[in-house]
C-alpha cells in the first residue's frame, strides 16, 4: 500500500509544479536539489506532472510564434532530472501530446528526442541484462509496440516467493488479452469478419483499410517480375496478394497460426505457383532456411503480438543473412500508432537501429483513409490500433 505524502512532500511537489509553470529555472534548479522531477500534487483536482505544466503553461502557438527559451531550458532542465517524456496525466496525455495539441513545435521535437533517447539507453541496458532499471527514470510504459499491442508490463525483480503470484498474474492478465503474449495469440481462436481479422481478445490483427498501404510496400520492394520474395505474417493475405501481382519467381509465406493455416488451404495458397507455406514462428523457421543458403531479393514482415524487440532481431539477426546485396527489406510501421509522439519516437528509434545494423531507411508518407480515427470501423474492436494521419513506409537497403 502507497504510504501517504507527508504535509512537506505535499508542499514542496506544488513548489516543484509551480516552478515549472512558471518557467522558473534559477527555482527548479534548488527545488529539484530536494526533490523530483515526477511529482504530482495529490491535492490538485486534475494531476499532472511539472513536465505537463511547463509545457501547457506555454499556450497556443498563435501565427507561428511559439515558447521562449525559458520555456524550452525548463523542459530541458525537468528532462535531465529524469522527467519521463512519456508519463500520463489524467487527460491521457503524455507532455509531448500537449506539445503537439499547442502547436509549440521545437518543445515538440525536444520531448521526441528525449523518448528517443530513452528507448535507445533503455534497449542498451536490456542487452546488458539491466532491464529493470529504468532509462533516464522512464517507465517504458508505451514502448515496444507494435500494430495494436499493449504496452509491455513493466520489468522488475522479484524474489523467489513473489514468483508464483506474479507468474499467475502474468497468466490471467494473458487470458484476459491474448495480444500480450504470442503464444497465447498463437493457441487463440481467430474471426474472419469482412474488412478485418480479430482475435479472441477483440483486437483488430488486420483491417482492409491497410490494402493500399500493403499494395505500395510491394511496389517499393519489387521493381520487377521474377524477383525472390518473402512475407511473414499472412493475416488477411492483402500484403500476399499483392506481392504476386509482380510476379516473383519464388515466394516464401511463414505463417504460425494454425487457424490461418487453414484459410490458406482453403483459398487455394498451398496450390499456387512459385508459392512456398511454412507453418510456424519466423524464430523456428528462418534458421533452417539461413542453413539452406536462401537468398531473396524482397522481405516483408508483419507480425501481431509480437514487440519492438522481436522486429529488432528480425532484421538484425535474419534480414542481412537471407537478403540479397542488392535486395530490400520492407516492415509494417505501426510503432506507436495509437499515439503521434510514440510513434515519432519508434520510427527514428528503427532507423537508428537499422542504421546499426547496416541498412539505410527511405520513408515514404502515405496519408491513412480520412475519417478513419474514431469511425465505425473500429466498433466491436478492443480498441483501434490506428489514430494518426500519416503512414511512414520503410524501405530498406544495405549501406552502400
Amino acid at each position: 500500500m502507497a504510504q501517504q505524502a507527508s504535509e512537506e512532500e505535499i508542499l514542496l511537489a506544488k513548489r516543484i509544479i509551480s516552478a515549472a509553470e512558471r518557467h522558473d529555472i534559477p527555482a527548479l534548479h534548488i527545488l529539484l536539489k530536494e526533490g523530483s522531477a515526477n511529482v504530482q500534487d495529490p491535492t490538485a483536482s486534475v494531476a499532472t506532472s511539472p513536465l505537463h505544466a511547463a509545457i501547457a503553461a506555454c499556450g497556443k502557438a498563435e501565427d507561428g510564434k511559439e515558447a521562449g527559451d525559458d520555456a524550452f531550458k525548463t523542459v530541458e532542465l525537468l528532462l535531465a532530472n529524469g522527467a519521463i517524456w512519456n508519463d500520463l496525466n489524467k487527460e491521457d496525455e503524455t507532455p509531448g501530446c500537449i506539445a503537439l495539441r499547442l502547436g509549440q513545435k521545437k518543445i515538440y521535437e525536444a520531448m521526441v528526442e528525449a523518448g528517443v533517447r530513452a528507448e535507445l539507453l533503455f534497449s542498451k541496458m536490456e542487452a546488458l541484462g539491466m532491464g529493470g532499471v529504468e532509462a533516464e527514470g522512464e517507465e517504458n510504459e508505451e514502448a515496444d509496440e507494435t500494430r495494436d499491442e499493449q504496452p509491455a508490463a513493466k520489468k522488475q525483480k522479484i524474489s523467489e516467493e513473489e514468483a508464483k503470484p506474479v507468474e499467475e498474474a502474468v497468466e490471467e492478465q494473458v487470458l484476459d488479452d491474448v495480444s500480450l503474449d504470442n503464444h497465447a495469440y498463437l493457441k487463440s481462436q481467430l474471426r474472419y469478419k469482412p474488412g478485418i481479422l480479430l482475435d479472441e481478445s477483440d483486437n483488430a490483427v488486420m483491417m482492409d483499410w491497410e490494402t493500399q498501404i500493403m499494395q505500395r510496400h510491394a511496389e517499393t520492394l519489387i521493381p520487377k517480375a521474377g524477383l525472390r520474395t518473402m512475407n511473414v505474417g499472412h493475416g488477411m493475405g492483402i500484403v500476399d496478394t499483392a506481392i504476386l501481382t509482380h510476379d516473383p519467381s519464388e515466394h516464401h509465406i511463414i505463417e504460425a497460426h494454425p487457424q490461418v493455416h487453414q484459410r490458406l488451404r482453403e483459398q487455394g495458397w498451398y496450390d499456387k505457383p512459385n508459392v512456398i507455406i511454412h507453418e510456424g514462428r519466423w524464430q523456428d523457421i528462418l534458421p533452417k532456411l539461413v542453413e539452406q543458403g536462401v537468398v531473396l531479393d524482397a522481405i516483408y514482415y508483419d507480425t501481431f503480438a509480437e514487440d519492438y524487440a522481436a522486429l529488432r532481431e528480425f532484421f538484425s539477426e535474419y534480414v542481412i543473412q537471407l537478403l540479397d546485396p542488392a535486395g530490400k527489406f520492407g516492415w509494417y510501421n505501426g510503432l506507436g500508432a495509437d499515439r503521434q509522439i510514440c510513434y515519432d519516437v519508434y520510427t527514428k528509434v528503427a532507423e537508428i537501429d537499422l542504421h546499426e545494423a547496416g541498412f539505410d531507411t527511405e520513408w515514404e508518407d502515405i496519408a491513412v483513409p480520412s475519417g478513419l480515427h474514431g469511425s465505425s470501423q473500429w466498433d466491436g474492436t478492443r480498441r483501434p490500433y490506428w489514430t494518426i494521419d500519416i503512414y511512414r513506409l520503410p524501405v530498406n537497403t544495405f549501406v552502400k
